[in-house]
C-alpha cells in the first residue's frame, strides 16, 4: 500500500507498471488522476499551491486505504498526492487499485478519491486574476462520501 504525498510530477504508465508488477491474480487495475484546472467557480485560475501536515496527512491517507481494504477485496492500492505549487493541467492526485475483478477495484478507487477529498489534510489556495483564494471542499463532495457510510458497496463479501 504505497502511499506518498510529494512535490514532484509522476509518471501514470510507471506507476500503474509498478503497482502490477509480477502479480498475476491481478485482473483488474482502476486509476483516477486529478488535475489542476484553469477554471473554478468561474473564475480563471492560473495556479494552486497546495499545503500539508507531514505525517498526519500520510497517515489519514493509510487510513482511508485501510477502510478500502476492509470493503472490498484489493491486491494493492497506491495514492499519490502532490503539494507545492502548480499549475493549469499539472497532475495533483493518483488512485490506483488492483484486484481480481472490476467491480471491487473501481468502488474501491471512488471510495478512496472521495474520502481524500473531504478527510485528508490538505488545504489549497487559487491564484485568479483577481487574487489568491482558499478552496474549500465542495458539498459534492461531502456528498459523495456520505453516500459510502450508509450505501453497501458491489463488492460485499457475497458477491466475491
Amino acid at each position: 500500500m504505497p502511499i506518498r504525498v510529494q512535490t514532484e510530477d509522476f509518471d501514470l504508465s510507471e506507476e500503474i507498471r509498478q503497482l502490477r508488477a509480477g502479480d498475476l491474480r491481478v485482473g483488474a487495475v482502476a486509476s483516477f488522476v486529478g488535475t489542476v484546472r484553469d477554471l473554478n467557480d468561474g473564475k480563471d485560475v492560473s495556479r494552486m499551491t497546495l499545503e500539508h501536515y507531514p505525517g498526519m496527512t500520510e497517515k489519514a491517507l493509510e487510513a482511508i486505504v485501510v477502510q478500502a481494504r476492509e470493503r472490498w477485496r484489493l491486491f494493492d492500492a497506491l495514492v499519490i498526492h502532490r503539494y507545492g505549487d502548480l499549475g493549469s493541467g499539472d497532475q495533483i492526485v493518483l488512485v490506483a487499485v488492483t484486484s481480481a475483478h472490476r467491480g471491487d477495484a473501481f468502488a474501491a478507487c471512488e471510495f478512496i478519491m472521495d474520502y481524500l477529498k473531504t478527510e485528508a489534510p490538505f488545504w489549497k489556495k487559487e491564484s485568479t486574476p483577481q487574487g489568491e483564494r482558499w478552496v474549500d471542499a465542495r458539498e459534492t463532495d461531502t456528498a459523495a462520501r456520505d453516500r459510502w457510510v450508509t450505501s453497501e458497496t458491489s463488492g460485499s463479501a457475497e458477491n466475491r
